[in-house]
């Protein structure tokens, strides 16, 4: 396994949006940011991914099951079933799977303690995906992140710093040096656990003003965040909860 992949190794490399009108999410996202649509084996499989950049980051895909519209983020582990049993061992719970994807991977749909639902992915070639460039940042709001703590540490191995943000107190994920994602405790009529992921924009505030008018529900508007950047949370058309982030330049 290359170096690449070994830095990459249990942090956020995909992200799926998965809806009942996978239609209407595609033709929200390509319009809102650029994206452009590439079919993953055309009259087989027919999933589609996000490419930008001439890279592949994501897709969209309707799921077998009556679940809320949400995104889910894939973690890059070596092997998914040793991983699943350290899942277990730590609380969490198996939501899908595991199942190998022909000529891609292995996954598992997992839910943490909490509720939380994310998922394990290994690779079959030497280089798994990059989500770096469009998906930036990736956020957990949970009921107990005493607890999320405790568990991503026991099974990623990530570790823990609490930054105070006045009202709140901010939790930053990190992997050796690097940052992995954020945590924030649940707000009152939140719909449950969640993991958010945060799509990069040149201009926030601009791109929450498009997002309205196709369609979306602010969360909260465009706000400035001192050393960090501009960050809002809107919920797309199909129901799907997410962040634009524009990052400070200091």
């Amino acid at each position: 396994m290359s170096t690449d992949v070994e830095t990459a190794v249990g942090t956020f490399v995909w992200h799926e949006n998965l809806s009942k009108d996978p239609d209407k999410a595609k033709a929200f996202y390509t319009k809102l940011f650029g994206w452009e649509i590439e079919v993953f084996k055309p009259g087989e499989m027919d999933y589609s991914m996000i490419k930008s950049g001439g890279t592949t980051h994501g897709g969209f895909m309707k799921p077998q099951e009556d679940i809320p519209p949400h995104w889910l983020g894939h973690i890059l582990v070596k092997d998914v079933d040793e991983k699943i049993a350290q899942v277990e061992g730590a609380g969490g719970k198996i939501l899908f799977g595991p199942m190998d994807i022909p000529e891609v991977g292995r996954f598992a749909v997992i839910a943490d303690p909490q509720g939380a639902p994310f998922s394990l992915f290994s690779s079959t070639g030497d280089e798994g995906p990059q989500s770096g460039g469009v998906f930036v940042w990736d956020e957990l709001h949970t009921s107990d992140v005493g607890g999320a703590k405790s568990f991503y540490g026991e099974v990623f191995g990530w570790t823990a710093t609490d930054r105070d943000m006045g009202s709140m107190t901010y939790t930053i994920f990190e992997r050796g040096e690097k940052q992995i994602a954020g945590c924030a405790p649940l707000e009152e009529g939140s719909q449950g656990p969640s993991w958010i992921p945060y799509i990069y924009s040149d201009d926030a505030k601009a791109t929450v003003a498009q997002a309205k008018e196709l369609g979306a529900n602010v969360f909260m508007q465009a706000e400035d965040v001192p050393t960090v950047g501009s960050i809002a949370v809107l919920q797309d058309p199909v129901g799907a909860v997410f962040g634009v982030f524009k990052p400070s330049e200091s």
